[in-house]
């Protein structure tokens, strides 16, 4: 059906277009998924609650040939029970440590700050 080369000029157009098509959906969906979480979060209230540090952690992304960079998270658990993990700034993480309690500050996802009592 296919003669030598006729093959790769029918087949490498198609791969090429499908390969685009892949791409920027991802890159579309990823910014529909940023813009979505921070509108959410400005609707939600700001609320100021009595939590504890259970938990720290941190994500590093990149390396090798690239540079590497870290996102960091700690877990609260407010007086209800309800955990909450939320992404802080790598000064706040340095600041917080497991089993502190305080006052936290949040507004839907989005971490405002803690304020230790003890």
């Amino acid at each position: 059906m296919f003669e030598g080369g006729d093959f790769m000029f029918t087949f490498g157009p198609i791969f090429i277009g499908i390969t685009f098509v892949i791409v920027i959906s991802i890159v579309v969906f990823s910014i529909i998924k940023g813009v979505t979480q921070w509108n959410k979060n400005n609707n939600s209230p700001k609320l100021n609650v009595n939590a504890k540090a259970i938990t720290k952690r941190t994500a590093v992304h990149g390396g090798r040939e690239h540079s590497s960079y870290s996102n960091y998270f700690v877990t609260f658990e407010v007086e209800s029970g309800d955990r909450l993990e939320l992404q802080v700034k790598d000064t706040e993480y340095g600041m917080i440590v497991e089993g502190d309690v305080g006052e936290l500050t949040f507004q839907g996802t989005r971490f405002q700050g803690f304020i230790r009592s003890r």
